[in-house]
């Protein structure tokens, strides 16, 4: 099976660079990037095929920017989630007030704080 994606077009063989969504209950096409993986009510499109995208009469299209260059991994955002991990292994710090982090308040409704998982009192009705 090819690694790349192709346009959903009947004899179309041409790598897909977006997908094409029907929100029915809108009247409303929705045609944006390709989506990280193919569902099975949605359409790939190659470049030629979104730009001659359609809809039924009555209604409407909307089209979301598509980047049509290589992908490109951007080191920050990479640097951003790696820190992000780091901060929610890191032990949190107790405070006089009870679990939580140190110069914060904590919230009425928790009760314990595990990572970045909290444990809810229930609400009293």
């Amino acid at each position: 099976m090819s690694p790349v994606r192709r346009c959903s077009r009947t004899a179309c063989g041409r790598p897909a660079i977006a997908t094409l969504t029907y929100v029915y209950a809108d009247s409303t096409a929705v045609l944006g990037p390709l989506a990280t993986y193919a569902e099975p009510h949605c359409y790939d499109l190659c470049a030629e095929h979104s730009e001659r995208l359609t809809a039924p009469r009555g209604w409407e299209v909307v089209r979301l920017a598509v980047d049509t260059g290589p992908a490109r991994h951007n080191s920050d955002d990479l640097e951003a989630l790696a820190n992000a991990v780091r901060e929610a292994a890191r032990p949190q710090q107790r405070t006089a007030e009870g679990p939580g982090r140190a110069g914060r308040e904590t919230d009425p409704m928790e009760t314990a704080r595990r990572g970045h998982l909290r444990v809810l009192r229930s609400p009293e009705s």
